[in-house]
C-alpha cells in the first residue's frame, strides 16, 4: 500500500496520469482486500459462510477423520 500510494502521489507530481490512475486502482485494491482481511479476522475461527454449511466438528486429536 505504501508504493502504492507513493506512486500516486509521483506520477500526480510529475505529471503522469496515466501511471497515476494505475496506482490509485492498486491502492484501492489493497485498501479493500486489507478491509475484507480485517473484516474476516473480527468473525473469529468459527465463521459459517451460510445455513446451507453445517457446522465442522471440532478436532479431536485423533490419527485421521473419523469413520462412518
Amino acid at each position: 500500500m505504501g508504493w502504492a500510494l507513493f506512486g500516486l502521489v509521483a506520477f500526480v507530481i510529475t505529471g503522469r496520469p496515466g501511471w497515476a490512475i494505475a496506482c490509485g486502482v492498486l491502492l484501492a485494491v489493497a485498501v479493500t482486500d486489507l478491509c475484507v482481511i480485517v473484516h474476516r479476522i473480527r468473525q473469529g475461527p468459527h465463521y459459517q459462510p451460510g445455513r446451507d454449511v453445517p457446522p465442522y466438528e471440532p478436532d479431536r486429536g485423533g490419527p485421521g477423520p473419523p469413520e462412518h
